[in-house]
């Protein structure tokens, strides 16, 4: 594997290290391919500013730091300068307006919250048996899919639902078709694999194979140590040969700065 398209640094208040030590453990272990892909900076419509992400004000440091940082490693590895970024149907075009402003390259879609990144709102992995949270959390991904501006989908499988299996089955299979569709990639998360999450979904993913659907890895680096993680790469060739998974390798990046 000589790609990653979603790392993190300290800069979105839930990681650790510097953008720099990512990139020299990327290259030591053979990484060629690169995306930084911060949190979205997301400020709510009542003016509260969501905290588990980059913050508005440190958006010019943040693509300055890593311009000059793909300079100084041009000739060892390709780095792209991108967003991990929600898709909220009412503010969507402003959202993408800013992250072109940012500076942003590529985006990922990772749908952490239903509705804006709120103290009040409904979060993707806590435990929910909420029928109507399950639609309106698959309808997010299947429209974010459709705007055709997202290169892939982070953690697809990252709703946390606790009710009836045949309707997670239900609504999990229009992600993926709307993926085969679209030919936009899902993801298979390998922080969720590392840290033992709710996802990597088996069931997900034996969906995602019947669909046939395109799947790529993401190593969802948050420290520089995971800038390389082999060792979850095993599980995760394990899940393509299991479901015989549609894996495209390195995904490619939809360029969203012009």
């Amino acid at each position: 594997m000589d790609y990653n398209y979603h790392t993190h640094t300290f800069r979105c208040h839930h990681a650790t290290d510097l953008p720099e030590e990512y990139i020299k453990r990327a290259v030591e272990n053979g990484i060629r391919y690169m995306g930084f892909s911060e949190h979205f900076p997301y400020i709510c419509s009542d003016g509260h500013e969501a905290k588990y992400r980059l913050y508005v004000s440190e958006c010019c440091d943040y693509y300055s730091e890593l311009v000059a940082l793909r300079e100084k490693y041009k000739d060892r590895v390709d780095i792209k300068i991108g967003f991990e970024m929600e898709y909220y149907p009412e503010f969507f075009d402003e959202m993408l307006k800013n992250a072109v402003s940012y500076g942003a390259e590529y985006l990922i879609l990772g749908q952490h919250f239903l509705n804006e990144e709120h103290p009040s709102g409904v979060y993707a992995m806590t435990e929910n048996k909420s029928v109507d949270d399950l639609r309106l959390y698959v309808s997010r991904v299947v429209e974010g899919i459709k705007t055709g501006v997202f290169s892939y989908v982070a953690h697809p499988d990252v709703f946390n639902f606790c009710g009836d299996s045949s309707v997670y089955t239900e609504e999990m299979a229009k992600i993926c078709r709307a993926s085969a569709e679209f030919n936009v990639p899902i993801e298979i998360n390998f922080l969720g694999i590392r840290t033992k999450r709710i996802y990597p979904n088996e069931l997900f993913w034996e969906i995602a194979g019947k669909e046939g659907c395109p799947v790529t890895f993401g190593f969802d680096s948050h420290n520089a140590l995971s800038a390389y993680d082999g060792e979850s790469l095993g599980f995760a060739e394990y899940l393509v040969e299991k479901y015989k998974l549609n894996y495209i390798g390195r995904p490619e990046l939809i360029d969203v700065s012009q």
